[in-house]
């Protein structure tokens, strides 16, 4: 019987690492700063105070667990920068999903690998980026992808309803609580460009501490 082996190094470093989750720390920054702007989407012209964003948040996570993904579920995420992927991000990360970054550049034949590969239950999508029909090529691949149970996609009457406006704040709260730094919450992949895409598998803590350090090297 083979044992797994857990490698965690850490270097050496006048700023101690933080420890948190995700969620955790957001919910933080929100409560400290919240009639502060925290996104502004210039395309749209919409923005959005911390306030505003854990709530819109809070609802996307609520809506995800009432849609049936839990703890360790696959929801991939295929668009280019806008606000609905942050939202993703810090609900996926609330509830202990898992997202899966999918390059914007991916073709069908990479979309299909990364669908299977890391079997992604739920993916969030851009109906269409610059040339390509995301929408044509997931319902080419999508049924070739037996862990896909759910499309929505962004601006679709789905993804207008997948937020629970109306959910338990309680049970939000409950799976957020279960969460611990150390647990994997994104798996982002490689380009792809000389053979199929490789993932990465990265924790709270990873992610996490990177945007903090970038923040400290910032000022």
């Amino acid at each position: 019987m083979v044992s797994a082996l857990v490698s965690y190094v850490s270097g050496v470093s006048q700023v101690a690492l933080l420890g948190d989750t995700i969620g955790d720390n957001f919910d933080r920054t929100a409560a400290r700063h919240g009639d502060r702007t925290a996104l502004v989407d210039r395309l749209s012209g919409r923005h959005w105070t911390y306030s505003q964003l854990r709530a819109d948040v809070d609802c996307l996570a609520q809506g995800l667990l009432a849609a049936g993904i839990s703890k360790g579920d696959r929801v991939g995420i295929w668009a280019p920068n806008c606000p609905e992927w942050l939202f993703t991000q810090y609900a996926t990360a609330k509830i202990g999903a898992i997202l899966v970054t999918i390059n914007p550049a991916y073709q069908s034949r990479e979309l299909e690998y990364v669908l299977k590969a890391a079997g992604i239950r739920l993916l969030v999508a851009a109906e269409s980026f610059n040339t390509a029909d995301y929408a044509a090529m997931i319902a080419e691949v999508g049924p070739r992808c037996p862990a896909l149970e759910q499309v929505v996609l962004i601006g679709s009457t789905q993804w207008a309803q997948l937020p629970a406006r109306d959910g338990d704040a309680a049970v939000l709260a409950a799976a957020q609580a279960t969460l611990s730094a150390d647990d994997p919450i994104n798996i982002q992949y490689t380009s792809g460009t000389t053979g199929f895409p490789k993932g990465a598998t990265l924790s709270h803590h990873n992610i996490l501490n990177n945007g903090y350090y970038d923040g400290q090297l910032c000022g």
